[in-house]
């Protein structure tokens, strides 16, 4: 990992991302999050200070999309379980061959179960796993989503449901709040500031009316929350480890949160300037736990 800006704590590393691709994956589950992360920089006219180093994981040296593109990969899935420690992020697609992996329970089955056991066994690193739309049935099905909140393209809701609560029986019991959100967010880290108006990661009114969430929208940047090392023991406390776990719904759900993931871990700045490139208007999710840092 090369050092790529100075603060308070030292050099900043490159955070390391690995995309796990599945048969028939959505090319655009895996393409947008992609272009969001891999156009991130920590100062945003310096092409050298790049935020995110993205790595495509598959079963062979290549997967196909749903739509048929063909896309290679870096790495193997072996390689990806021997590497695991070196990634801050793990992005998990969705796509028209969920319903057949869900059937085999193959990769990256796996590597979501070593990821999340990693962050419970070594809380003092900040990790963040993030499915894009029908991707969170997997996470379900895996058991990291019990006593979390989550949710997923809208035409599976009911799916979801039914999988989360499988889940749950033959888990610890602990059931899984199916929401009805753009992206949803658990375990996040908090810089709340003096004047809360002013935070653009908290929601205090929702706009259609309807019931709160627990209303936050983001956390602190990735350099300060390094420096920070008085949060380990609360971040330990959390389900998972404090593993940051992001769900999302359709398709531009998966830029809307790879936009708050920039967000988070670079700088707000940072992903507006993104989404002006892309041309993109960035609708917020909700957060619905976390810790003030």
């Amino acid at each position: 990992m090369s050092a790529i800006e100075e603060n308070d704590a030292g050099p900043v590393p490159v955070i390391q991302v690995l995309f796990a691709l599945h048969p028939a994956f959505g090319a655009q589950d895996l393409v947008g999050p992609f272009e969001v992360l891999n156009n991130a920089r920590h100062k945003i006219n310096d092409p050298g200070s790049k935020a995110f180093e993205c790595t495509i994981a598959a079963a062979s040296q290549g997967a196909t999309s749903s739509s048929g593109l063909t896309i290679k990969a870096d790495i193997d899935y072996e390689d990806a379980h021997d590497s695991l420690k070196e990634y801050d992020v793990l992005v998990i697609p969705g796509g028209n061959g969920i319903e057949e992996l869900l059937k085999r329970e193959s990769e990256p089955f796996k590597l979501i179960k070593a990821f999340a056991k990693l962050q419970e066994t070594d809380p003092s690193k900040e990790r963040t796993l993030m499915s894009i739309g029908t991707g969170s049935l997997i996470l379900a099905q895996v058991g990291v989503l019990q006593g979390l909140a989550a949710t997923t393209h809208p035409k599976y809701y009911t799916k979801m449901e039914i999988i989360c609560k499988e889940a749950a029986r033959q888990g610890d019991l602990q059931q899984t709040d199916v929401m009805e959100e753009n992206y949803v967010i658990n375990n996040a880290r908090f810089d709340l500031g003096e004047k809360l108006e002013e935070n653009p990661f908290i929601l205090s009114k929702r706009p259609d009316g309807r019931r709160k969430s627990i209303a936050r929208k983001g956390s602190n940047a990735w350099k300060e929350s390094i420096k920070r090392r008085e949060s380990y023991a609360r971040r330990a406390s959390l389900r998972l480890g404090g593993l940051r776990v992001i769900t999302t719904g359709g398709i531009t759900s998966g830029l809307d949160a790879s936009l708050y993931l920039v967000a988070a871990m670079v700088s707000h700045e940072t992903a507006l300037d993104i989404a002006g490139v892309l041309q993109y208007n960035w609708n917020k999710g909700v957060t619905v736990d976390g810790i003030d840092v």
